[in-house]
């Protein structure tokens, strides 16, 4: 290979794709300005022949715009990304102009899109259900009884235990409570428990006493365990646990709606259904109702604003009556164990609930749509990739010489950002005359005869 004559063509470099013996045109200058750039570019390696009479400005923070992007930390870029992805399923519009079957996809898209909305409006309609859940009345059955024991000292131990009752179950089966449950423990409908005992017999514990709100676990039941050899009548005081709260409604209130004991908003929604059906509302003012006698029994008024009920009904709400059982202790190790037993009505949720709480985790945890997705976006990637090498031979084709006139000038833009060059010195660049200098032949044939890295398909490999 001769190297003093710039017109050969280096062994082992690729062919060019025009005539050789091209003139030293500025087409042919910028072509070589191109490929030298690029070749720099791929080696990372930069080349800057006017750095003694123009030095490159530093970076404006200090440090190369390639180690401010490896500083961003992979949950940002994960971050990121997620908020990306719903565009990278778009497909571009010039892309849509080249493939017209791609309305489809588009449409697709739409109704995926009206789907995920009915989808989300009807999670958050769970949701919201969930929070207050629909419930049932169920019986709640509970068992008072105590056992003894004559071992020396002599003992008793009082129990008290309960199970809802369900649909078609025998409640006099031995294994009633052996059997699992899908409604909530015993415990868990009370929200206190208050046992007194003979004051006499016990006088520093004769007042057992517990609350819901100091316990976190629910149980079976509760057991009180004392020594003693003397019958006894124990007081047991249970307070039902409302939630959402429970009032008793006052006498006058009970006749008008035939509620004994319900919560606020049903007693207030009650009172509008009443209302309605007997035609009180007032036709000039909707806000206010008349009221009949009956009503006028519970407000003292003739005439009532709606947003005023549920203020006004306070004084006829009260705490819901206690439940009070008396149990004798029998020292009698033959004694019936259960014999005595109470029927309590309690509200239970529905049991749908529980199936629509696994409803609404599998509709949020769907790993085959996701694995779909990332499939979708990763093919409208490599659409992405090909119409923009089809836009760059499509380009070349249509006009050669605009076109790489105005690739050259994007990759001077480029090396410019990379190597740092002050923007007076663009001028010079963009000049035709620049690459006329003595060193530019110099520095090609240096550069194309250099020993390539092992692996890569940069020229130069003699």
């Amino acid at each position: 290979m001769n190297n003093n004559n710039s017109n050969n063509k280096p062994t082992g470099a690729p062919a060019s794709p025009f005539p050789t013996g091209y003139p030293h045109s500025q087409m042919a200058h910028a072509i070589v300005q191109a490929q030298f750039q690029a070749q720099l570019q791929a080696h990372g390696l930069s080349f800057n022949p006017s750095a003694k009479r123009f030095p490159p400005k530093p970076p404006v923070h200090g440090g190369s715009p390639f180690k401010q992007l490896e500083a961003v930390p992979t949950g940002s870029m994960t971050a990121r990304r997620k908020r990306q992805k719903p565009n990278e399923k778009l497909l571009p519009e010039k892309a849509s102009a080249i493939l017209p079957e791609s309305a489809l996809y588009t449409q697709l898209l739409d109704l995926e899109a009206r789907v995920d909305a009915a989808l989300a409006r009807k999670r958050v309609d769970l949701q919201e259900a969930l929070k207050s859940p629909l419930c049932v009345q169920k019986t709640l059955r509970i068992f008072v009884f105590n056992t003894f024991s004559a071992q020396n000292p002599p003992s008793w131990t009082l129990k008290i235990i309960g199970r809802v009752l369900e649909d078609g179950e025998d409640p006099d089966h031995p294994s009633l409570f052996q059997r699992p449950s899908p409604y909530p423990r015993f415990s868990a409908f009370f929200k206190r428990v208050t046992i007194s005992l003979d004051k006499r017999l016990y006088p520093d514990s004769h007042v057992i006493t517990w609350e819901n709100s100091r316990s976190s676990a629910t149980h079976e039941g509760f057991e009180v365990k004392r020594k003693g050899d003397q019958e006894f009548s124990a007081q047991i005081r249970l307070e039902m646990n409302y939630v959402p709260e429970k009032f008793m409604l006052s006498p006058a209130l009970r006749e008008v709606l035939g509620i004994q004991v319900d919560t606020r908003a049903r007693i207030v929604s009650a009172i509008w259904h009443y209302v309605k059906a007997r035609k009180l509302q007032n036709q000039s003012d909707p806000s206010f109702f008349h009221c009949d006698q009956p009503l006028q029994n519970v407000f003292g008024e003739d005439k009532v604003q709606f947003t005023m009920v549920s203020q006004k009904i306070s004084h006829h709400l009260f705490p819901p009556q206690v439940i009070l059982l008396e149990h004798k202790i029998v020292l009698n190790a033959s004694s019936p164990v259960g014999s005595a037993c109470y029927d309590v009505m309690v509200d239970v949720p529905f049991p749908i609930q529980r199936e629509l709480s696994a409803l609404v985790a599998s509709v949020e945890r769907n790993k085959e749509i996701d694995a779909c997705d990332e499939s979708i976006c990763g093919i409208i990637r490599k659409i992405h990739d090909h119409r923009r090498r089809r836009a760059f031979f499509v380009g070349f084709s249509q006009s050669p010489l605009e076109f790489i006139k105005a690739l050259v000038e994007s990759q001077n833009k480029d090396m410019k950002i990379l190597v740092g060059e002050s923007g007076h010195t663009a001028h010079r660049d963009t000049n035709s005359d620049f690459f006329k200098q003595p060193w530019v032949e110099d520095a090609i044939v240096r550069f194309l005869n250099r020993k390539p890295t092992v692996g890569s398909n940069a020229p130069g490999n003699t």
